[in-house]
């Protein structure tokens, strides 16, 4: 028996790393699964690959720093599945260590776009799920470390900082009503986000460096699905308005 058995579950982000990795696991423990993410070309590959686990999984492709996304993904969880018990926010980008005096309005609008505002548009179409449905939900955000420690530019650290804050703030609106919500935050993590943000600024990458001293083996996507399983599952339905560091001790410094 799976943990997740009969769960409708959401999550984005789903394409690689850390979303990738969650969505395969919770439809191995028989979760009911809509994959977000923008390339549907990879969400599909995902599900052809997830057939034969005790789940099922379906998929919608859509950016989550439109606002629409929220809408048309719960929407997707509803009509297929008949509800949402389970929303993992996960889709997120870096930017490239800069500090705050050399900082770009287009890193700074993208970096929030997709980090806090996509997140955000989530939480909100999720809550108005579950306050209809009447009988709660769970809700995993994907913060990091960086909200917390100077791991990065100002913008991200910025942008997860917020989600930390959001998280909390879900979590205490709405315990009355069932709603969970909490925080993993990775630390160092093995995806493909390296290959696809920009060259590192000088300046703040030699400051967030330093911090690497402290740093121990990179984490597989798989290590933090195993978390993000714990707090969604009804092994964690005390936790509430918290954040779990799973960064192998670098942050405890």
């Amino acid at each position: 028996m799976g943990r997740l058995d009969g769960k409708v579950c959401i999550v984005t982000g789903a394409s690689a790393g850390i979303g990738r990795a969650t969505a395969a696991l919770f439809c191995q423990e028989g979760a009911k699964v809509v994959a977000v993410a923008r390339r549907g070309e990879l969400l599909q590959e995902l599900a052809e690959e997830c057939k034969d686990y005790s789940g099922e999984m379906t998929w919608y492709a859509g950016d989550v720093g439109n606002p629409e996304t929220a809408v048309q993904m719960v929407k997707k969880a509803v009509d297929t599945f008949g509800r949402l018990d389970v929303a993992v926010n996960d889709a997120g980008v870096m930017d490239d260590n800069t500090a705050i005096a050399d900082m770009s309005d287009g890193m700074l609008h993208e970096v929030f776009r997709v980090n806090t505002f996509g997140l955000m548009y989530g939480l909100r179409e999720e809550c108005k799920q579950f306050l209809a449905q009447d009988d709660g939900g769970t809700i995993v955000n994907i913060c990091s470390v960086g909200a917390t420690h100077q791991t990065s530019g100002a913008a991200y650290c910025a942008s997860k900082g917020a989600v930390l804050s959001a998280t909390k703030n879900t979590a205490f609106m709405y315990m009355e009503q069932g709603i969970r919500c909490n925080a993993i935050s990775p630390g160092g993590v093995v995806t493909d986000i390296p290959l696809v943000m920009p060259p590192a600024n000088e300046f703040g990458f030699g400051r967030t460096s330093k911090l690497l001293d402290f740093s121990g083996e990179l984490a597989m996507p798989e290590d933090l699905a195993d978390a993000i399983l714990f707090l969604a599952s009804d092994q964690s339905r005390y936790v509430n308005g918290e954040e779990i560091k799973c960064d192998g001790g670098w942050t405890c410094f």
